[in-house]
Order: C-alpha cells, then sequence, then structure tokens
C-alpha cells in the first residue's frame, strides 16, 4: 500500500491535505486538514499496530503471532506510542523486573543460557 507522505520531500515540514474528491461524481471540498498521528507512522509502526489490532491488543497472541519476546512487543508499543506524540508513563523497575524474571525463568530451566542472552539483550533495545 501507498502511504501518503507525512513530510515534504524539499524542507520535510509536515504535510496537510488541501482537497478531498468524490470517486463517483467529482464533488471537492478544499480546506487545510492535517494529517492524524497514525498518518505519521512509519509503515513499520502500521504494519505493528495492524498485527496488535488482529490480536486485540493481547500482547500473548503477539508472543505467538511473531515469535518476539513480552518485552520486546512491549517496547515497540512504546515506540508507536512515542511516535504518535503520547506520553509515556515513568517506567522505573520494568527493565529491573525482567531481567530478574529472566534470570528466574533460566534458574528454573525454563530457558537455555543462549534464550535468556537473547532476552537480556533485547530489553537493552
Amino acid at each position: 500500500m501507498t502511504q501518503m507522505p507525512a513530510h515534504c520531500p524539499a524542507c520535510q515540514s509536515e504535510m496537510a491535505v488541501t482537497q478531498l474528491s468524490c470517486t463517483n461524481c467529482d464533488t471537492a471540498i478544499v480546506g487545510h486538514y492535517p494529517l492524524s498521528a497514525f498518518n505519521r507512522l512509519p509503515e513499520a509502526s502500521l504494519a505493528f499496530l495492524e498485527a496488535f489490532i488482529r490480536a486485540r491488543g493481547n500482547i500473548k497472541e503477539m508472543e505467538r503471532e511473531t515469535g518476539e519476546s513480552y518485552w520486546t512487543i512491549r517496547s515497540r508499543l512504546d515506540k508507536v506510542i512515542a511516535q504518535m506524540g503520547f506520553d509515556l508513563p515513568p517506567d522505573e523497575g520494568a527493565a529491573g523486573a525482567a531481567r530478574k524474571e529472566i534470570l528466574a525463568r533460566l534458574g528454573a530451566s525454563e530457558i537455555d543460557v543462549d534464550e535468556a542472552a537473547r532476552l537480556l539483550k533485547e530489553l537493552g533495545e
């Protein structure tokens, strides 16, 4: 799908829709309509949101669908939220709790050392 450009190719300023046309009767409406936060997202973020919506916001389902860890999906979601211009609440201690959970899973032999290293590396993204 071709995405509408969100920024001017010449000066990088934000683009706006200035005309809407009916595909049936050629009626046209001229005005100045800013793009929504969704229109400003890169294609990869839109694809992530589509998958997230298909999974009805269920991160466990996203884990099954994408093969990514909970923390990777949560990090990607936080990135999209920030790209849309929304403030994220401070998430103090989440990374530490995630590290403890990974190490606990390793200690319980639920995951091997390579998987634990991969998960810990994802937390640093």
